[in-house]
């Protein structure tokens, strides 16, 4: 079972997500800010992090994504932001993934449709180790299984 920490200020946004990948066979985590965030990405390895922007201040979901990115334990983990800044700040423009600025898989605008940050989670997550032992070439000849 793959584990998603949910990283939002948001009780009800963190409720209503976690019910969702829960339903969807998922285990979750979850943090109120990024340094809470950090500890746990750190500590409990999980699959998947989804991001919220804006909590204790206007970038702290930024710089929390930069931080995972520079630890050694924590910079393999797919990083998912979902945000709301853009509506809130009325910035004309939308964020894209930026291995520097913001270093994440991909970005998803609040309000959320649940259909659409399931395929984002498919999509972000490395394969099970069972499709990837799948995708390896058997040996085709008794002498090349001996060696």
């Amino acid at each position: 079972m793959k584990t998603i920490l949910i990283v939002d200020d948001d009780p009800d946004f963190l409720e209503s997500t976690q019910a969702l990948l829960q339903e969807h066979d998922y285990r979750t985590l979850s943090a109120q800010n990024g340094t809470e965030a950090y500890q746990k990405a750190g500590c409990q390895r999980p699959d998947l992090i989804l991001l919220d922007v804006m909590m204790a201040h206007d970038t702290e979901g930024f710089e929390t994504a930069r931080r995972l990115r520079e630890d050694t334990r924590t910079m393999d983990i797919p990083i998912i932001m979902i945000t709301g800044i853009r509506k809130a700040k009325r910035i004309p423009f939308r964020y894209e993934p930026d291995e520097d600025w913001l270093p994440v898989h991909a970005v998803i605008e609040k309000p959320v449709l649940p259909d659409n940050l399931l395929s984002a989670i498919t999509a972000a997550l490395p394969p099970n180790e069972g499709d990837e032992r799948s995708c390896r070439s058997v040996p085709s000849t008794r002498k090349e299984n001996e060696q």
